[in-house]
């Protein structure tokens, strides 16, 4: 079974992820649960989405962005191990964030992001829109799928959010 699936339409407007947010906080409301996001590509974006929901601070913990290497290690736990061997884009570096995410912070949701925004730093097996995203709820497992998104920077980062934030609705039981 391969991790990588396809990308959504490209076209993902500001409407659509401040309804995404707001639907997403009403659901973690509702269910008393608490979000942490862990952004290296998107760095912060996730973040700002939520907390432009009036009220989030009902439901929203606190945001990592965590670009560097140094700062996955320092913020989010990731293993030097990991990073040198599988690069700070891949499965294990999304799982590794995902779980520092939650380790170091009293939500109980997470969402990790981890890609190649361009235009470039592409390489053939790692091309540029290529981006690991790990959902993980405290206690459960953690689920991470490799998107490959089209267009330009700000694209790839702006579907990236959509991604994180349906997936967030996914994991809680509600429609992404």
């Amino acid at each position: 079974m391969s991790d990588l699936h396809p990308a959504p339409p490209a076209a993902v407007d500001d409407a659509a992820l401040g309804a995404l947010s707001a639907r997403l906080g009403e659901v973690l409301l509702a269910r008393h649960h608490r979000l942490v996001t862990a952004e290296s590509c998107t760095a912060g974006w996730i973040a700002k989405a939520v907390t432009d929901v009036p009220g989030c601070s009902a439901w929203f913990d606190c945001g990592m962005a965590a670009y560097s290497y140094e700062a996955k290690q320092a913020l989010l736990g990731v293993r030097p191990q990991t990073l040198e061997t599988h690069g700070a884009v891949s499965r294990e570096t999304a799982h590794e964030m995902v779980a520092g995410a939650l380790a170091n912070s009293g939500a109980t949701l997470a969402v990790a992001v981890t890609g190649i925004a361009g235009p470039g730093g592409g390489t053939p097996d790692k091309p540029v829109g290529s981006v690991w995203v790990a959902w993980k709820q405290r206690g459960g497992y953690t689920r991470a799928t490799l998107y490959r998104f089209d267009g330009d920077r700000e694209a790839i980062r702006r579907q990236t959010v959509a991604v994180a934030l349906r997936g967030l609705l996914e994991l809680v039981g509600e429609e992404g």
